[in-house]
């Protein structure tokens, strides 16, 4: 789906990763879960780019329902995978510590397991080689990534200020849709780390000069970065 002008979400407000379409090549944010696969190709052959265009896959963290394709286009691609160092071993491997799951209702919690079994989630690739970067890295890929080291929901959970395309991508560092609770707007995500360090990120990221925040689960919001760590604090 266009956001904006080389500005595309692949999935929906459950599951979502980004495709930035530039004329020297494209960057993808996360990469979802394995099945959101179809949803990449399906819109490359929309807009009239081939896979070999991909330059580079920026995750945001390394939990399982973010590096979904990121193995099968690194294999089929050789475009490379960047991750935060403190979260290389969890792409690499899915070992994570156990947080609790805190608030839940049964209606959204099925319907984000069902989305998750049509897109294959339980048949996880985990990555077998990632480019480890580190906080205020400029990235050599197409709009030049800047990583925003943002811990809390994970030790490597990192937002990426794209400014070619105005956005700021913060994968799980926030929510504008829990998918446990059906809640919509901005708010803490679940399943994270250390809730009071994420909190304490919010402060980078409302530094940040974008018109769009992109979660990897929710809406997009279009707004400034200040304007939604606010409302997830006020929460």
């Amino acid at each position: 789906m266009k956001l904006a002008p080389h500005l595309h979400r692949l999935g929906n407000d459950i599951v979502a990763a980004y495709l930035i379409d530039l004329p020297d090549g494209i960057t993808l944010i996360d990469a979802g879960l394995p099945g959101h696969w179809n949803d990449l190709r399906r819109e490359l052959d929309a807009i009239g780019r081939p896979l070999s265009d991909i330059r580079g896959l920026v995750l945001t963290h390394g939990d399982s329902d973010h590096i979904g394709f990121a193995e099968r286009m690194r294999a089929e691609t050789g475009a490379p995978v960047f991750i935060h160092s403190a979260d290389a071993e969890r792409a690499r491997t899915g070992e994570k510590p156990k947080t609790p799951m805190g608030p839940a209702r049964l209606g959204p919690m099925l319907r984000f397991l069902a989305y998750g079994a049509r897109k294959s989630a339980f048949r996880t690739r985990y990555v077998q080689e990632v480019v480890e970067v580190a906080d205020g890295e400029t990235l050599d890929l197409p709009g030049e990534p800047i990583v925003i080291g943002m811990p809390g929901h994970s030790p490597g959970s990192i937002a990426v200020h794209v400014a070619a395309v105005d956005a700021v991508f913060v994968g799980d560092a926030l929510t504008t849709g829990h998918v446990l609770t059906g809640r919509t707007g901005a708010q803490p995500a679940p399943f994270t780390d250390e809730p009071d360090r994420a909190m304490g990120s919010l402060d980078r990221l409302a530094a940040v000069d974008a018109s769009w925040v992109l979660p990897g689960h929710g809406a997009p919001w279009h707004g400034s970065p200040a304007d939604i760590a606010a409302a997830v604090r006020a929460v």
